[in-house]
């Protein structure tokens, strides 16, 4: 999964690392950012400015997606569970756990955790987007903007029931808490993600082929 990393700061103990393969995951979306989204949303305004907006809004994406991480990290060390830090990479990023979670109520915390704190982020940036100006689109109003989406969406994302995303975890958690068997709520949260897996992948066909 991980090629080279290294630490880029501490938060609140934990050791926060960058894989290199999220610089490309960084170039991409502020290549996006500047040649789709920040054109169409902000007309109008010089090239520079919108690869600045592209630039800002990868920034904007890695902060989000550790403020997501944290929020695993600082549930699971609130339920006693040692955490080895969070790293980011090329899919996202995750919080990497030195000890599995010892009950469902436990592994459904931490899961829960990320989502809402995306999804208050969300609301965070949106409201400033409201008071910048929605009525009269600037460089930082498309930035809060895009800041509001990407934290929607990976709030919502992430709620996909698809082991080991955050919904796959929570499901499984609530099997775990209905049966007291971990190995099935495991072997069912894993089948009914590949079945989700799939899905997405025969809408993406569909899509394509359209």
């Amino acid at each position: 999964m991980f090629t080279r990393r290294f630490t880029l700061f501490k938060l609140f103990g934990f050791e926060v690392k960058l894989d290199l393969s999220w610089l490309v995951l960084g170039f991409l979306v502020a290549w996006s950012l500047a040649q789709g989204m920040f054109p169409s949303i902000v007309p109008g305004l010089a090239r520079e400015t919108y690869w600045l907006m592209g630039v800002a809004g990868a920034f904007g994406l890695l902060f989000s997606i550790i403020f997501h991480e944290l929020s695993h990290a600082l549930v699971a060390r609130r339920r006693g569970l040692r955490m080895h830090g969070i790293t980011l990479f090329i899919f996202g990023g995750v919080a990497e756990m030195a000890d599995e979670p010892r009950d469902a109520k436990t592994e459904f915390l931490m899961a829960v955790g990320g989502p809402i704190a995306s999804f208050v982020l969300a609301f965070v940036f949106y409201q400033l987007y409201l008071f910048v100006g929605r009525d009269t689109p600037t460089a930082v109003s498309g930035v809060l903007y895009y800041f509001a989406f990407v934290n929607l969406l990976l709030g919502a994302f992430n709620l996909v029931p698809g082991f080991p995303l955050d919904g796959g975890r929570m499901l499984r958690a609530a099997l775990w808490g209905w049966k007291k068997d971990l190995r099935w709520a495991t072997r069912v949260s894993a089948a009914i993600g590949g079945g989700f897996g799939m899905a997405l992948i025969l809408l993406g066909v569909l899509v394509f082929v359209q």
